[in-house]
């Protein structure tokens, strides 16, 4: 039975990946650092997940939860680095903490699990590294200058440990989801969200679950062959 970790897998597109590899009998560790009640219910729900406090921008709070997987369900075949956070407004009004704190999760915090779950890959000569990045880091946002900046280095990240890291058998991927109904865009108007649907040429916005599917079949061996790819399930949104 394989052993997936996933980062922020307490709510929204985490807490959708968590069910969706718990579901078809994977092993899953679930990180969490501020929403335990969310988490343990997920828990309590699945007899094969377990959950861990960590925040994935402390390398030593990473090197426990790592340890803590090996030491629950042995090695980590699949690490999906979800973990990220958003920060809306004009660039003049982003203080430099702001800005330094989406860097600490959604960039540093990618690199803290990949550089300790990447030993064990290695040595098997196997593994799955699965990073969430967003359509902004393709195209860019508005008012999301940080944002879209971090997640346009998740991309960079992936395409060039990619490259390092498929002599050993090890596939690195990334998934740049367009709009999807989760609590960071719970702010959205009524109004903002039918203008985005009137751009969407699917005409949805799209679910937590859509993007799980994704993540479920990087994972597979259907995608064995897929490393350094961006996929961006958006409806169409950006093409």
């Amino acid at each position: 039975m394989k052993t997936i970790l996933v980062t922020g897998g307490s709510r929204g597109i985490g807490k959708a990946i968590v069910q969706k590899f718990a579901e078809n009998g994977y092993n899953v560790i679930l990180n969490y650092n501020k929403s335990y009640e969310a988490a343990k219910a997920i828990e309590d729900n699945f007899k094969n997940v377990r959950i861990f406090k960590a925040d994935v921008a402390d390398k030593k709070e990473v090197q426990n939860m790592i340890s803590f997987a090996n030491d629950t369900f042995g090695n980590i075949d699949i690490l999906v680095n979800n973990a990220g956070i958003g920060c809306t407004g004009l660039l003049q009004d982003v203080t430099y903490e702001e800005w330094q704190s989406v860097f600490d999760v959604n960039v540093n915090g990618i690199f803290n699990c990949t550089r300790l779950v990447l030993p064990q890959m290695i040595s098997r000569h196997s593994g799955k590294i699965i990073n969430i990045s967003s359509i902004w880091g393709m195209v860019g946002a508005s008012c999301e200058v940080a944002y879209s900046a971090s997640k346009a280095a998740v991309i960079g990240f992936t395409k060039a440990l990619a490259k390092e890291v498929g002599p050993s058998g090890i596939t690195v991927n990334a998934i740049a989801p367009g709009i999807v109904m989760t609590d960071m865009v719970s702010s959205y108007s009524v109004e903002e969200f039918e203008d985005i649907r009137k751009q969407i040429p699917l005409g949805e916005i799209g679910s937590t679950q859509d993007i799980a599917n994704s993540v479920y079949f990087l994972a597979s061996d259907e995608a064995n062959y897929y490393t350094g790819q961006i996929f961006s399930p958006n409806g169409g949104w950006v093409i």
